[in-house]
């Protein structure tokens, strides 16, 4: 059948009572997941796996899948209001975000959040039913020396993204290379660095780090000097929604966020990071204005979180054209149809079309509840900026706690929470931005497996690496990356000798 045929045959299945009702509990779920730090959408459905166990597969399919969308909404709203990303993915909305809420612009900023979400979310839904047979076969093409290249490239590009000197943003890479290289060795199963603990032998988890970097650092600089610390300006019932110039300059990086978080879902990896941090390094390099980022820009709210939703809904492509889960909330949905006896792979559209279909129209559906679910409560959300600072500081404090307790249960995770927040806070005053830290640790367990795989693809020769045409592409772009400003740093000189 056809796209369009595909998509109605998909609503007539969506819009059944026990599927609807499917996917409101499940983006209900994925709101409460994303605005409580730590636990995630990938926590989540495997606590709720054993539910679907009498549900049909669509239904079943329909829910998770609803839990791993919504929690992209959700987890703006602790970024935006407290400096706390409740997704890691959301780690980059904190920036601007915050500003805003520091200048009385929190609604504004968690209305933008939501709308570029439902925009991306239903781009995202397009592109699932017209391109994902084209789509996920070209993502295959991707293998070990274009990982290799993507991730050089990402890091060269997105360290560039607050601004900050090269020396900084130099040394913030190799911080979270390093520490992206505890546990085990990818290849050999040799362990480095966990000093003889078993617990280290797994690595460092990337949720506790990222909440203590902005979470817990927030809280040392808040107890540090208290009399200083900057308060959100209060909030009046007509300042919860955008200006008008706040939507003007909001369309451009929704619509750009959505395309390219959509394409990045294609990518084995933790892409919905990736994303946000490409949206947020390309509307900083349009803006007219670039130093507004980091002090309260819309823009860097709008283009990352779209660019959030589009990779969650881009995701779903290679899972259901091919069977294949390139991150790990795929690889749960996986499970579920392998639970239910449903053969996945490129015949499922065959086969199950009402799982296919039905899956894909949901997600329709789902955005817009969670779009009729998040804007009225901006007003609720806003409001607990209105309580005390010791009352907030002990909210933020007890959901850093539990979030991070709540992924593995490990008291060490609590240790490194507390240290990366005491970190967090010697970077703010050292003047280093965390979040560079926190990309090279997301990218850099993808980088050595890649190179390594690489290298003995090709038997150690590196130029049998840049000759293939998407990694030496991505080479060539990241050369270029690297001595552009170098030769502009150099004209200008020659000029101002002149």
């Amino acid at each position: 059948m056809s796209p369009l045929e595909g998509l109605m045959f998909g609503f007539s299945i969506a819009f059944e009572w026990q599927n609807l009702l499917a996917c409101f509990i499940g983006v209900m779920i994925g709101t409460i997941v994303g605005v409580l730090p730590g636990i995630g959408p990938i926590g989540a459905m495997a606590l709720l796996l054993p539910v679907t166990y009498t549900m049909t597969p669509s239904a079943a399919l329909i829910m998770l899948a609803g839990i791993y969308y919504g929690s992209m909404y959700g987890g703006s709203t602790t970024s935006i209001l407290l400096k706390v990303p409740g997704e890691v993915s959301s780690v980059i909305t904190t920036i601007d975000g915050h500003a805003m809420a520091l200048r009385g612009r929190a609604g504004a900023a968690l209305f933008v959040a939501a709308i570029g979400s439902f925009v991306a979310g239903s781009i995202g839904i397009l592109g699932l039913a017209f391109l994902a047979p084209v789509l996920a076969g070209a993502a295959l093409t991707f293998g070990p020396p274009e990982f290799f290249a993507m991730c050089i490239l990402g890091l060269l590009v997105l360290s560039r993204l607050t601004g900050s000197s090269l020396v900084r943003a130099v040394v913030m890479v190799a911080l979270g290379l390093g520490l992206s290289t505890v546990g085990m060795e990818p290849m050999s199963g040799v362990s480095r660095f966990t000093f003889g603990s078993l617990q280290l032998a797994q690595g460092l988890e990337l949720v506790p780090i990222a909440i203590g970097l902005f979470g817990v650092s927030e809280l040392i600089a808040s107890a540090h000097d208290k009399l200083k610390t900057e308060r959100p300006l209060p909030v009046r019932l007509r300042e919860l929604l955008p200006t008008r110039e706040e939507w003007r300059r909001s369309q451009g990086p929704i619509a750009r966020g959505s395309v390219l978080g959509f394409l990045f879902g294609l990518i084995p990896g933790p892409t919905a990071i990736i994303a946000t941090f490409s949206s947020y390094a390309l509307e900083r390099k349009l803006s007219k204005n670039p130093a507004e980022f980091g002090h309260g820009a819309i823009e860097g709210v709008a283009g990352p979180e779209a660019a959030n939703n589009g990779a969650a809904q881009g995701a779903f492509i290679p899972l259901l054209a091919l069977g294949i889960p390139f991150a790990p909330a795929s690889a749960m949905l996986l499970t579920a149809l392998l639970i239910h006896g449903v053969q996945t792979g490129p015949m499922l559209m065959l086969k199950n079309p009402e799982i296919f279909w039905g899956v894909t129209s949901s997600m329709y559906v789902g955005n817009i509840m969670l779009l009729l679910l998040n804007l009225p409560l901006i007003g609720i959300f806003v409001s607990l900026l209105r309580l005390p600072m010791y009352l907030i500081s002990s909210i933020v404090a007890l959901m850093c706690v539990v979030g991070t307790y709540a992924i593995s249960n490990s008291i060490l995770d609590l240790w490194v929470l507390l240290a990366s927040g005491v970190v967090g806070y010697l970077l703010r005053l050292l003047k280093f931005e965390p979040v560079i830290l926190l990309m090279a640790l997301a990218l850099g367990p993808i980088l050595e497996r890649s190179s390594l795989q690489s290298l003995y693809l090709v038997q150690g020769d590196l130029w049998g690496i840049v000759m293939r045409p998407i990694a030496g592409t991505m080479f060539a772009i990241a050369l270029v990356v690297l001595v552009y400003p170098i030769f502009q740093q150099l004209m200008s000189r020659g000029l101002n000798k002149n």
